[in-house]
């Protein structure tokens, strides 16, 4: 696992508690950002293969929330909750994840769009209250392959995205 130092605190700090990933995307930053904070688009891309999203529901603002269950491929359903800590558009989301508001056990993320070009590389940072729940996410729930997969769900929707902006009207794709 790749460890970063992000905004305050040093490296060493947090990294036997932290997940972080990187993809660069085929879109420009301000799409794959939109991605990330419309209901309308989250639904249809997040997650792990196999998995769905039903949103209960969805506020993006800070301090606001997304409430929704992931339906796994084997039928289990997972609650899930985001809070929005902070939101610098087009650049930075901070949010706090968990299977409830009150989740003693929640993790935090930071999402970093840097523009590269034409493209956008996506850096998700997420560090876990414990060394143990990062250990059990990692290992029982498969995090580290389910960001992966996650990450190339939203390349290929937000390459779609951009494919269709650029169509002519009328014309086929």
């Amino acid at each position: 696992m790749a460890t970063t130092s992000s905004g305050g605190e040093p490296e060493h700090a947090t990294a036997d508690r932290e997940i972080v990933m990187s993809r660069v995307i085929s879109a420009p930053r301000e799409l794959v950002f939109e991605a990330f904070t419309q209901v309308r688009h989250l639904s249809r891309w997040w997650g792990p293969e196999g998995f769905s999203t039903t949103t209960r529901s969805f506020e993006f603002r800070v301090g606001g929330a997304w409430d929704f269950v992931m339906h796994g491929p084997d039928g289990t359903d997972y609650q899930e909750w985001i809070t929005w800590r902070e939101i610098v558009r087009p650049e930075r989301i901070a949010l706090l994840h968990g299977e409830s508001h009150d989740d003693p056990n929640a993790f935090e993320s930071v999402l970093a769009f840097e523009p590269v070009g034409d493209e956008t590389r996506i850096v998700m940072r997420t560090v876990f209250p414990t060394k143990e729940l990062r250990d059990e996410a990692v290992e029982k729930y498969h995090a580290v392959e389910g960001g992966e997969q996650t990450l190339r769900n939203l390349a290929a929707y937000v390459a779609e995205l951009a494919r269709n902006e650029t169509t002519p009207t009328g014309a086929e794709s």
